[in-house]
């Protein structure tokens, strides 16, 4: 369970995790005739790919009002008075309102029975906000030329996209960004050196970058 993590108070979160969202076939597919097929998961096992896919379309189908979203991850609830049921935790966040929101999806009922939101609470960057983080990099006039011509030298060809560089991002929470959600990106090129980043920090909620001062 994250539930733990995202509520401490740590200056930094190791990036373990990245979310996912899985298109399900139809019943009449024969992914789910396949499916049907295959011996059920106990309730102590992980989330089958399946499951964590159906999670996140049932944790989305209830609006949120106003902010922008996004949904990080889903994780396999483990709350102790619901052993026997396969449950899901589906972790949100909130950038306009600088808050996480968990909502508990029960995939035997299928629908959000829990959903709770807290406020300062920075639970690991997932894989979709280290590209948004490096993106923004890749957005500044300066830092964005010179990450371009670094990759280029390493590679022999221009950079593509954000995800063609190898990231690992891990929040902050000094300086400007105590109430924010902010990464510090590790950006490893193609020929294995990792570019000096450790002043940077992506500030997602204000979609801005900060120059650090020692």
């Amino acid at each position: 369970m994250r539930r733990g993590v995202a509520l401490a108070g740590s200056a930094l979160g190791v990036a373990v995790l990245a979310g996912a969202l899985i298109l399900l076939a139809g019943d009449g597919s024969p992914q789910a005739a396949r499916t049907a097929g295959q011996q059920q998961p106990a309730p102590g096992d992980p989330l089958t790919p399946e499951e964590v896919g159906r999670a996140s379309e049932i944790a989305n189908r209830r609006h949120m009002a106003g902010g922008r979203v996004e949904l990080l991850y889903v994780e396999r609830d483990d709350d102790k008075a619901h052993e026997g049921d396969r449950r899901a935790a589906a972790y949100f966040y909130d950038y306009a309102r600088d808050t996480l929101v968990v909502r508990t999806v029960d995939l035997g009922r299928g629908e959000v029975v829990a959903e709770s939101k807290a406020a300062g609470a920075q639970p690991p960057p997932s894989r979709r906000e280290e590209v948004v983080a490096a993106e923004l990099l890749l957005a500044d006039p300066r830092l964005g030329r010179g990450v371009r011509a670094e990759y280029a030298r390493a590679a022999g060809r221009p950079l593509r996209s954000a995800s063609d560089l190898g990231l690992r991002g891990l929040i902050f929470r000094g300086g400007p960004c105590r109430t924010h959600r902010c990464v510090r990106l590790f950006v490893r090129l193609p020929d294995e050196r990792f570019l000096d980043t450790s002043r940077i920090v992506v500030d997602l909620s204000a979609k801005k970058i900060h120059t650090l001062e020692w």
